[in-house]
């Protein structure tokens, strides 16, 4: 026993040099990165070259809707659009409008989601681009009035529409506004789709609730990220429901595509690559469809 409480007094006598030094202290916040899947750790400069996709196990981290662009579109070729729409508090709700203005001075957009009309591989498309680092990409009135107006804009225009979803779903805040959003994107694409025009669906993690019951699943194309968490309501909530334990594997994108709710599950790095195809084979000529 004597032993045992020494070992325990010299721990408390050298805990000083757990502490960190000066020199640990002054590595600038931010410069790597831990994947949350594996724990390796990269540097924040190189995952982002790695279009932040874990070069250990390949997680795909979450990108902002800036960062979409720069890797998927023709540089300086994206414009964007109704930058000037922004959420009001229809509601009344405590410290929502504190609360978008925060989001909003920390991500650089004006809501949710970014969309605009650009290039990709020298073929013009319009696209609406969610980011869930604002509001967790929840769907307002703003985010639906803007993805319909992209639509609109495409169908105009005669051109296809890429939509790149990250939801957590319908914006509690703004209530059944909120959900009238779901029919109005959807009747937007249906009009889109009855001149001839392609619509690709890209889901990424995580696409859930009302997006997920709307324009994200009634695309032409719908392709998905790794791993991406798709669904509408939440697994516990269906497990009480049907009474029955679901896979382990149960809404993620490799489980819709087994069963046939996706048409492909495509790394980030071959993203570009495979939409300009698509776009390519459904293009014919600029501002014309086959």
């Amino acid at each position: 026993m004597a032993m045992i409480r020494e070992i325990f007094k010299r721990n408390r006598d050298n805990k000083e040099t757990t502490i960190p030094s000066k020199k640990s202290k002054d590595v600038p916040e931010g410069l790597m990165t831990k994947c949350p899947s594996c724990k390796h750790i990269t540097l924040t400069k190189e995952l982002t070259k790695l279009l932040k996709v874990c070069p250990k196990c390949d997680h795909h981290f979450k990108m902002t809707a800036f960062e979409r662009v720069e890797s998927l579109l023709d540089e300086g070729t994206f414009q964007s659009m109704d930058d000037h729409l922004k959420s009001e508090n229809p509601l009344g709700f405590p410290g929502y409008s504190e609360k978008v203005a925060s989001d909003s001075e920390k991500t650089g957009l004006n809501e949710a989601v970014l969309t605009g009309t650009g290039k990709i591989s020298g073929h013009e498309v319009v696209v609406a681009i969610m980011d869930s680092h604002f509001r967790m990409g929840s769907m307002g009135s703003v985010v639906g009035e803007k993805i319909t107006r992209a639509i609109e804009a495409a169908t105009d225009k005669g051109l296809p529409v890429l939509i790149f979803t990250a939801s957590g779903g319908a914006r509690m805040q703004e209530g059944v506004l909120s959900l009238m959003q779901m029919a109005k994107t959807s009747v937007a694409l249906k009009r889109h789709s009855n001149e001839g025009l392609l619509f690709v669906s890209i889901l990424t993690h995580p696409t859930t609730g009302g997006v997920s019951a709307s324009f994200a699943s009634v695309g032409d194309i719908n392709i998905a990220e790794p791993k991406a968490l798709i669904g509408f309501a939440g697994r516990r909530v269906i497990e009480q429901t049907v009474r029955e334990k679901l896979p382990e594997d149960f809404q993620t994108a490799e489980f819709l595509l087994e069963h046939g709710q996706l048409d492909a599950v495509v790394h980030r790095s071959d993203m570009k690559e495979i939409l300009s195809a698509i776009v390519r084979l459904h293009t014919k000529g600029a501002g014309q469809h086959v």
